[in-house]
């Protein structure tokens, strides 16, 4: 399963850790992601997994519209 955010699509990204001496060794970058289950208005049951810049989104427009906009994709 991926770690990405159904509603954003934020996933782990790569970069370095630089040390004081400027040595540089690969990282990954996770992204915040959780699994929730909402319940829309018709009584259905998903299970997301998102971001928490996601969850803030389906506190501004509500679970039903960002769910339409998700399966128009």
């Amino acid at each position: 399963m991926t770690k990405q955010c159904a509603i954003t699509g934020k996933k782990r990204v790569t970069g370095n850790n630089v040390s004081h001496a400027k040595n540089r060794r690969k990282r990954v970058f996770n992204a915040n992601i959780h699994t929730k289950k909402f319940t829309l208005e018709s009584g259905k049951v998903i299970k997301l997994k998102v971001s928490a810049k996601g969850l803030r989104i389906i506190d501004k427009l509500g679970i039903d519209a960002v769910y339409k906009s998700i399966s128009e994709k």
